[in-house]
């Protein structure tokens, strides 16, 4: 039966963190240097979509199906069967889907750069207020967090339990704060602690009554169809359906990309909202651009098809992320169960793992693997401002080193959880 670490004596303390550390040195003299930084698909996720590559040469024809020469300029919110296919992965019509470039981030971006400087819908362009504020659900994506910051906007945290963000908390606020113009969201399998948000509360989300009408969601439905399992997978509700039914239908900006579907740096960004909202985006984008890569739209039908196609794609990837998700839970619940000295998420679906270790171990943890080589998103980026008030969260992203690699970095991980969290009941 194993005891937890509070309940060691100090010489049990003393002599365990004595082993430990001799174990740590061992690693440290290994010389290695593994990335767990960030989500990145590995090598053998980006050769699942090599074949896209053939799927257009210099004898093919391409037209899409509307009769336009994807070579040419035009097409400003996308072509087509591009549109609706994009729409059939985040279960919106081809209507209300506009086509982006390869990023999803670059498209909140300028989102939010258009509200700054154009207003939204007709409203005050934030630069002329005296004060902008966000809602910032946490641990969170730490990009998401950063544009806002680069616009100097105030951010507020919101607590994430098991169903999603603290709904109390947000309706309260956003009723009541006109200078709170919206709120990040990734509602399923949620960065980095894989939760996926309940019916009850995209319901809520849906029935918001915002102070400011120039307020936003930002629903960043990234891994819409990211699964790891096949009998296992989480549910949720489509936002602008319920956005619609409950009388909010302009309140959501919803955003999907196939970056973790096709090339991450070579796939396809696009945002569902509603008519109204698409009328106001295109006075930007009209500005902006003539019409984004048609041929690599045309690439991605063709190569997809529809969304049976991207689902069956889907599965390669689960085969290759599983493994490695399952090998990582079971050394922390080999190494570190019951001892009392972290917990951690298991996710359906999504890249990242989420622990939470001791108040106050984070930073040190992290700095600790470092030192072994093992790189690890830093400490508190899960946090606007990179401050976790707590120093608990650490971020882990599985999916890129190989297996070999990843339980590598893994054992040094737990190790170094150990000895920090000895270190830290030690020094009270």
């Amino acid at each position: 039966m194993i005891k937890p670490y509070k309940e060691w004596n100090k010489v049990e303390l003393e002599n365990e963190l004595e082993r430990l550390k001799i174990k740590f040195k061992e690693y440290k003299n290994l010389d290695l240097h593994l990335n767990m930084s960030r989500g990145k698909p590995c090598q053998e996720q980006l050769d699942l979509s090599m074949g896209m590559m053939d799927v257009l040469s210099s004898k093919e024809d391409l037209t899409c199906e509307d009769g336009i020469d994807c070579r040419n300029y035009g097409v400003l919110l996308g072509i087509e069967e591009c549109r609706r296919l994009l729409g059939e992965i985040i279960e919106v019509p081809s209507d209300n889907i506009v086509i982006f470039g390869n990023s999803s981030l670059n498209v909140m971006f300028d989102c939010i750069s258009r509200s700054v400087n154009q207003g939204v819908m007709g409203s005050t362009p934030w630069c002329k207020l005296d004060r902008v504020r966000w809602l910032c659900p946490v641990p969170g994506y730490d990009r998401h967090f950063a544009i806002t910051e680069y616009f100097g906007i105030e951010m507020i945290n919101i607590p994430m339990n098991e169903n999603g963000p603290d709904m109390d908390l947000v309706e309260r606020l956003v009723s009541s704060d006109p200078s709170i113009k919206g709120i990040w969201c990734v509602p399923k399998y949620s960065n980095p602690n894989g939760i996926t948000y309940s019916e009850e509360v995209v319901k809520r989300f849906a029935r918001l009554k915002p102070a400011a009408r120039d307020f936003r969601i930002y629903w960043d439905n990234a891994y819409s169809v990211h699964h790891l399992y096949e009998d296992k997978q989480d549910f949720l509700l489509e936002i602008l359906d319920e956005c619609k039914k409950a009388g909010n239908p302009d309140l959501v900006y919803k955003f999907t990309s196939t970056s973790k579907i096709s090339f991450p740096g070579s796939g396809i960004a696009a945002i569902a909202t509603s008519p109204n909202n698409i009328v106001d985006i295109k006075k930007q984008f009209s500005i902006q651009t003539i019409g984004h890569d048609k041929v690599n739209q045309l690439r991605h039908v063709r190569y997809f098809k529809n969304l049976a196609g991207v689902k069956e794609q889907m599965k390669k990837h689960a085969d290759i992320l599983r493994p490695k998700f399952e090998l990582v839970e079971n050394i922390f619940e080999e190494e570190l169960g019951g001892l009392e000295i972290g917990s951690w998420t298991k996710p359906r679906g999504g890249y990242f793992i989420s622990f939470t270790s001791n108040d106050g171990c984070a930073k040190a943890i992290i700095a600790r693997c470092k030192k072994a080589g093992v790189e690890l998103t830093p400490a508190g980026a899960a946090y606007p401002y990179h401050y976790d008030q707590r120093d608990n969260n650490i971020r882990i992203a599985p999916s890129y080193p190989p297996l070999k690699d990843l339980e590598l970095a893994t054992r040094i991980f737990t190790l170094s959880v150990k000895i920090e969290s000895i270190k830290l009941l030690l020094d009270k």
